[in-house]
C-alpha cells in the first residue's frame, strides 16, 4: 500500500504492541499512539485522530467492543481491526455486528496484521476474516429454523425416531413430518442423517 496510515494501538501487551509497531514501520505506516486500556483508547482517538484501530478484545477495564462500537459511532470512515486469541465462531460474529473492519487472531502473522490494517482503512465498513462465509451461513440458517425445528433437530441428534420425537414435543406425528420438511427444505438435505450432518457442520446443534 502506498498510502502511509496513522494506526491506534489498543493492548495491555508491551510484547504485542512493539511487535506491531515494527510491523508498521517495515510497512511504511505510522503508529500514532498507544494505549493498554478503554479509557486511554478513547483519550487516544480523540487527540491522535487515528485513521487506523487496532484493539485486543481482552483488556483490564472491560471489553474491547465497547472501543470498537464507541469508535465505529463517531466515524464511518475510521478502520478498525479486532486483534485477540477467542477464535470462537460465534464471537466472531459478534465482532462484525459491533462495527469491527477486520478480525485477526494473535497467531496471525504480522504480515497478516498489516493486511488486515491496509484493508481496514480501504474499507472501513466492509469486514474481513476467515471463515466469514461460513458464520454467515450459520447465522442464517439459524435464523430461518423456527425454536421448534431446532428442538427437532436435537431430537433426530439423539437418534430419536418420528414417533419418539412425537411423545417428547407433545407433538402430532403429521406435525412432525411437517417440521422434518421443513428442516430438509431449509438444511438442502434429503434426509434426516444428511440434515444431521449438515446441522453439525453449521453449529446448529448444542451437542
Amino acid at each position: 500500500m502506498n498510502q502511509p496510515l496513522t494506526v491506534l494501538i489498543v493492548d495491555d501487551h508491551e510484547s504485542v504492541r512493539a511487535g506491531i509497531k515494527v510491523a508498521l514501520s517495515r510497512a511504511g505506516h505510522t503508529c500514532i499512539g498507544e494505549a493498554s486500556t478503554i479509557a486511554e483508547a478513547r483519550a487516544q482517538i480523540a487527540h491522535t485522530n487515528p485513521q487506523v484501530i487496532v484493539v485486543d478484545l481482552s483488556l483490564p477495564d472491560g471489553n474491547g467492543l465497547e472501543i470498537v462500537s464507541w469508535a465505529r459511532s463517531v466515524s464511518n470512515r475510521i478502520g478498525i481491526v479486532v486483534l485477540t486469541l477467542n477464535s470462537a465462531q460465534d464471537y466472531l460474529l459478534t465482532v462484525m455486528k459491533s462495527g469491527a473492519s477486520a478480525f485477526v487472531e494473535k497467531s496471525a502473522t504480522l504480515a497478516e496484521v498489516i493486511a488486515a490494517i491496509e484493508h481496514s482503512y480501504r474499507a472501513p465498513l466492509s469486514f474481513s476474516a476467515q471463515g466469514i462465509p461460513r458464520i454467515l451461513k450459520k447465522d442464517a440458517l439459524a435464523n430461518a429454523l423456527t425454536v421448534r425445528e431446532i428442538q427437532v433437530l436435537e431430537k433426530l441428534s439423539d437418534g430419536l425416531s418420528s414417533n419418539q420425537i412425537g411423545l417428547d414435543l407433545f407433538i402430532t406425528q403429521a406435525t412432525v413430518k411437517t417440521h422434518l420438511a421443513s428442516i430438509y427444505r431449509k438444511l438442502d438435505s434429503k434426509n434426516r442423517i444428511q440434515a444431521i450432518i449438515e446441522a453439525k457442520k453449521h453449529g446448529l446443534l448444542s451437542h
